[in-house]
């Protein structure tokens, strides 16, 4: 069975739909909001070992970078922000188009089902990121 992982292109694809979605996202006046605070100089890189791992590529994100609770954390307590959330969801079906993975409409359809439902999770704790469990899986999504 092909993973989301393998069908996106692997490594590579990954990095390139990292780098695609971060360079929609800074371009947008609402979404880039939340990167005002700065971001790691690695961020496409830790992004792009976080969707690999997620979508059935191997545990390079947990196995060194960090965990899911670690990413619900850093994405939780600052509020409800619906037309933000909306908006990062339009750069990432962008950014989809950009790497050339609309083709399949699969693969399109697993992408932003995966990346809607993280950004519903992170909004989950949208009060304060104390309310974060410790031990949060992170969720493997498969195709179709």
């Amino acid at each position: 069975m092909t993973t989301v992982y393998e069908a996106a292109g692997g490594a590579d694809g990954m990095l390139r739909l990292a780098d695609a979605w971060h360079r929609r996202v800074m371009a947008d006046p609402v979404v880039s909001h939340a990167f005002s605070h700065g971001f790691r100089a690695d961020h496409t890189e830790r992004l792009a070992a976080y969707l690999g791992e997620a979508l059935g590529g191997p545990q390079t994100y947990t196995k060194s970078m960090g965990t899911e609770s670690d990413v619900v954390r850093m994405h939780s307590g600052n509020g409800v922000h619906e037309e933000m959330d909306r908006l990062a969801l339009v750069a990432w079906d962008r950014a989809i188009e950009d790497c050339g993975l609309d083709a399949d409409p699969a693969l399109r359809a697993t992408l932003h089902d995966y990346w809607a439902d993280g950004i519903r999770r992170m909004a989950e704790h949208h009060e304060t990121p104390d309310t974060v469990p410790d031990g949060l899986p992170l969720q493997r999504w498969v195709l179709g």
